[in-house]
């Protein structure tokens, strides 16, 4: 019978096992270092790797080895290696303050630290616990260069268990330090099932991916690992250029991207949209936050299938996709604001987040989720484990979401951003839907705040289109013709930028203190 406790060498030797399948197929395109991997050169990279990690560094398995890079080879290697070792790799935001990285620091206690060059005086202003080795790479005759790849290939591959860590995730927040998710080997290859047999890989080995995510962010790892499990090629760029975006999809000839509202936006903006070829791509996935219709629509006005997709850290983080095979135009666009269905190999429920019963079909309430994908907790912290994680596997996301006659589910905020108005819960999401439909708004937030007549009611933060203009009196007017009046919200401030949390979220934090400091200038 099998036995989750069995130790087995392809767990983890994802580049090892695709090598040996397909050794010659394109895998990787660096395209800021215009440099080309096969799936043969990429192991072979990763065997180095590895042996200077276990012979050189004496790392052994289940230790921790940092990471502070933007999106290069380095990290895949690193990622690959660490794999065969069963080593634990923490991939670090370089966009953190010191002080936040250094609390991340004290609670991985990494063995080492692999970074990037540019980042030499965020490295310097670290405390690292004593002995950690640190290696930096990027430019040409850097130490990685001159020892870790001069490093005879072995083979370091060692059987390991699915429930194995092999990755530290670290997950941003409006509040607090990040949470440090622990990422098994099953975690990530129940992902890459998921989004593969859901549709998400129907070119196969022709699949050519552009990884538009940062691989601080389980994203971006998600990304990479479906695609080499189906042999496909990923394409990938330091940062998010909208315009390198727009030239790699053209020249490589890209099936298929991801990204969130802010990504999509620039894009659109780019003086490149207008011309590019974009008829290679089969469609594109919006994640992070639902996607407004505006910035959908000319996507589809190209004949570029664009839909959205949900998940978290914790419990996927592949849980939902509305995958355009097999629906019509009509009902893609119908449809635009749900997640579709949950993943093949995934279970939900919906409940009253006070009662914790399952809601009636129409009814808002949390999302929660089951399935082979969850992860193992927090690091060191069961108290916030045992409040995400339940003892039947259940994985309470904090996203407020129903289901529609249809089956199709739409989120609509966080449990902890809706607010209550005269005994009426409100969820912000659910509001924004409605504003972001009038011609004249290019992107919202509503929050709840303090009224002493009600408790609270909504502000609504409405950032315009160029040239367009509109008065609170006219949003409001506008609102009520589309939704119960309890709902409008009372107050509304025209704003040029909504302030971002994390990739492509609002800060409502940020907009209701504001709010409350009068720093908003905001109409009833």
């Amino acid at each position: 019978m099998w036995d989750e406790s069995y130790a087995l060498t392809w767990v983890g030797d994802w580049s090892g096992r695709r090598a040996r399948l397909t050794p010659h197929l394109p895998a990787l395109y660096d395209a800021t270092a215009d440099q080309r991997f096969t799936y043969k050169e990429l192991d072979e990279r990763a065997e180095r790797v590895g042996a200077f990690l276990r012979d050189k560094l004496k790392l052994e398995k289940g230790d921790v080895l940092g990471l502070i890079s933007r999106n290069r080879v380095e990290p895949i290697d690193l990622y690959f290696a660490t794999g065969k070792l069963g080593l634990i790799l923490a991939p670090l935001s370089y966009r953190l303050a010191p002080r936040e990285l250094n609390e991340l620091l004290r609670r991985i206690q990494p063995k080492a630290l692999f970074f990037e060059e540019p980042f030499h005086s965020l490295v310097e202003q670290l405390e690292l616990p004593s002995g950690v080795a640190m290696i930096a790479f990027g430019e040409k005759g850097s130490p990685y260069e001159r020892e870790v790849l001069a490093t005879p290939p072995q083979n370091v591959n060692r059987p390991k268990r699915l429930g194995d860590v092999h990755l530290y995730v670290h997950t941003g927040g409006t509040t607090g330090l990040p949470k440090v998710c622990l990422v098994t080997f099953r975690q990530m290859l129940w992902n890459s099932f998921n989004l593969i047999v859901s549709g998400a890989g129907r070119s196969g080995i022709e699949q050519k991916e552009l990884l538009t995510f940062p691989l601080y962010h389980i994203g971006g790892w998600n990304t990479v690992t479906p695609v080499f499990h189906l042999g496909g090629q990923i394409i990938l760029m330091r940062e998010f250029d909208p315009d390198r975006v727009l030239e790699l999809i053209e020249r490589e000839r890209v099936t298929h991207f991801g990204g969130v509202e802010a990504m999509f936006r620039m894009i659109l903006a780019s003086p490149r949209w207008d011309s590019t070829d974009l008829s290679s791509l089969e469609y594109v996935s919006s994640a992070g936050a639902p996607c407004s219709a505006e910035v959908m629509r000319p996507f589809w006005e190209r004949g570029i299938p664009m839909t959205q997709s949900y998940g978290l850290t914790e419990g996927g983080p592949s849980n939902f996709a509305f995958v355009p095979a097999g629906h019509s135009w009509d009902e893609i666009k119908q449809k635009q604001a749900s997640i579709g269905f949950p993943m093949f190999h995934c279970d939900y429920k919906i409940i009253d987040p006070q009662t914790g019963e399952p809601v009636p079909q129409g009814q808002i309430g949390e999302m929660c989720f089951r399935g082979p994908h969850t992860f193992e907790g927090y690091l060191d912290d069961p108290a916030k484990t045992k409040r995400v994680l339940d003892e039947e596997g259940w994985v309470h996301s904090g996203d407020l979401a129903y289901e529609d006659a249809d089956g199709f589910v739409y989120i609509v905020g966080r449990v902890d951003d809706m607010y209550i108005s005269g005994g009426e819960n409100i969820a912000p999401g659910e509001v924004e839907v409605v504003i972001q439909e009038h011609p004249a708004v290019q992107a919202c937030a509503v929050v709840g705040v303090p009224d002493k007549q009600w408790g609270q009611v909504g502000l609504a933060a409405v950032v315009l289109k160029p040239d367009a203009k509109l008065t609170a009196q006219e949003l409001r007017a506008f609102c009520r013709e589309r939704m119960a009046k309890f709902k409008v919200p009372k107050y509304v401030a025209f704003v040029s930028e909504l302030p971002l949390t994390g990739p492509g979220k609002v800060d409502r934090k940020a907009l209701r203190e504001r709010f409350v400091r009068g720093e908003l200038k905001a109409e009833e």
